[in-house]
């Protein structure tokens, strides 16, 4: 009797190994094409979408997103006035994933040798999110080199508490081996449509905005690994960089809605604001996490202030 046990237990997990492996490679199968250039460096590759003319703006998106959250509008938004370079983080998007780093430091390092190598100079660099903290990353490291930061309801503190149960299973073994190869195998498409109208909310996620976004790129187990450890490690990484904030003297403009359930605007851009005299604050009422969908003409003004007040020193 033990012995049957024991083997109808083996049975059913070797049936659950294989579709977790089965559903794992078809999750990262990916039918979005690059919507612009790679840079070749050394570990990978970094997919760049370069628009316009003009002084120089990097975007870097948030978390489990890519380069096609801002393709959708802002960078042609800003193409008219701007050279305009969206950037898929390390890993994400088309970006290969260079050893999976999770710190934002070792992303901006990278991302930093990808435009140099696309001539950019003393951009200004906007970050959405977790891409706030990139951001940030990237002044710390290079501070001359950087003309300005927009910041789009960025995490950028430690917050108190912890983060849910889902990130800290997704973080963990069973999370990483099990859990999400499943989901990104067999999440059906309402369920990603009811994650990214959580994230919008209480805005409407655009017409067509999923697929622009990539479907097939957003569930990729890779990207979905990749991401939970990201997320469950950034509080230690934004605990320790947040010291040498106060160092910082280029212009920043932040931009966050009073509806973010995501990111806290208290813990993270008033903070800012009422530490940093260089950091300037816009909220915006009745506006969730994605200031730059739901009101991107007030984000357009953020980056042109950022600029004008740039090149006014």
């Amino acid at each position: 009797m033990i012995l049957t046990r024991l083997a109808g237990k083996a049975a059913l997990f070797s049936a659950l190994a294989a579709t977790t492996m089965a559903c794992a490679q078809a999750a990262d199968t990916v039918q979005s094409p690059p919507q612009g250039a790679f840079v070749a460096l050394d570990g990978g590759r970094v997919h760049a979408v370069v628009q316009g003319q003009g002084p120089d703006l990097v975007l870097i998106h948030g978390a489990n997103g890519n380069a096609r959250d801002f393709t959708f509008d802002l960078a042609g938004r800003m193409a008219q006035e701007f050279r305009v370079i969206a950037l898929d983080r390390p890993g994400f998007g088309h970006s290969d994933p260079f050893g999976g780093p999770q710190s934002p430091l070792a992303q901006a390092s990278i991302l930093r040798d990808a435009v140099a190598e696309l001539g950019v100079e003393r951009p200004i660099v906007l970050g959405h999110s977790y891409g706030g903290a990139v951001a940030m990353a990237w002044a710390l490291q290079a501070p001359d080199d950087v003309a300005g930061l927009t910041l789009l309801a960025p995490a950028v503190y430690p917050w108190p508490g912890e983060l849910g149960l889902w990130y800290q299973l997704s973080a963990s073994w069973l999370g990483q081996n099990v859990i999400l190869p499943l989901v990104a195998g067999l999440a059906p498409r309402a369920a990603v449509q009811n994650s990214l109208e959580g994230v919008f909310a209480p805005n409407p996620v655009p017409e067509g905005y999923m697929d622009h976004l990539g479907y097939d790129l957003t569930l990729r187990a890779s990207q979905l690994s990749l991401n939970a450890k990201q997320v469950d490690s950034l509080k230690g990484y934004v605990e320790a960089m947040s010291g040498g904030y106060p160092a910082l003297e280029m212009p920043i403009e932040i931009v966050h809605g009073d509806q973010d359930t995501t990111v806290g605007l208290s813990f993270h851009s008033q903070r800012m604001a009422d530490t940093l005299d260089n950091a300037k604050l816009t909220i915006l009422p009745g506006v969730g996490h994605m200031p730059h969908h739901a009101r991107p003409e007030d984000v357009a003004d953020a980056i042109r202030r950022t600029h004008a007040r740039a090149t006014a020193n």
